[in-house]
């Protein structure tokens, strides 16, 4: 009897094909159709430019600002941001800072820690009320100066020969303040133009 004869590479098709067969199988494109139900949130990327728009509307989310005004025009306009609702840079260093926050807390309480930032006592209740006293958002505010070492706190590394101008003021249940902080000199310098600001500040009608 003669046995059959398999050469080698008849054996390796008979492995080969099968393989390719299998391969080609999966490789056949599925035809089901995934039905995509994410949806994201509506951002100001969404919104067509506005033309001219201001400061406060370039920086800011869709919400705009409670609080508006008419700053001068030295005065360079910054981004605002989870804490400051107005937030602007001015001076020849660029070191100077105003803004316009609403915080938490009691006017005395708010005047003592900005007093605190450069070494001061704290006021009593007594001397607090016999500080100056201007207009702000229609409210009577509490006019606050200091000068010296600025310790901003949150680690940061203390600031000799600075200044601080500014008022607090209690409206509607929020405490509104509007504080300038910098080299002493150019506080100094802009504390006319600051007090002109605090008078033009408002209330956005809700």
């Amino acid at each position: 009897m003669h046995s059959a004869f398999i050469s080698p590479k008849m054996k390796v098709s008979s492995i080969l094909i099968p393989m390719i067969f299998l391969c080609l199988l999966g490789c056949e494109k599925r035809k089901e159709r995934v039905l995509v139900e994410e949806m994201r949130h509506r951002t100001t990327k969404d919104v067509s430019p506005k033309m001219f728009a201001t400061s406060d509307e370039r920086f800011r989310d869709i919400k705009p600002s409670p609080v508006q005004g008419n700053p001068p025009a030295h005065w360079l306009a910054l981004p605002a941001n989870q804490f400051r609702l107005l937030n602007y840079r001015f001076g020849e260093s660029g070191l100077g800072e105003v803004y316009v926050s609403i915080s938490s807390g009691g006017v005395l309480e708010n005047a003592n820690r900005w007093l605190k930032q450069f070494g001061r006592e704290a006021m009593t209740a007594e001397s607090f009320s016999t500080m100056q006293k201007i207009p702000v958002v229609g409210m009577e505010g509490v006019w606050i100066e200091a000068e010296g070492e600025y310790g901003a706190g949150m680690g940061a590394d203390s600031k000799p020969g600075y200044g601080l101008a500014g008022v607090i003021a209690e409206t509607g249940g929020q405490i509104i303040t509007v504080k300038m902080i910098g080299p002493k000199n150019e506080v100094d310098a802009e504390k006319p133009a600051l007090r002109e600001y605090i008078g033009s500040l408002r209330m956005n009608e809700k």
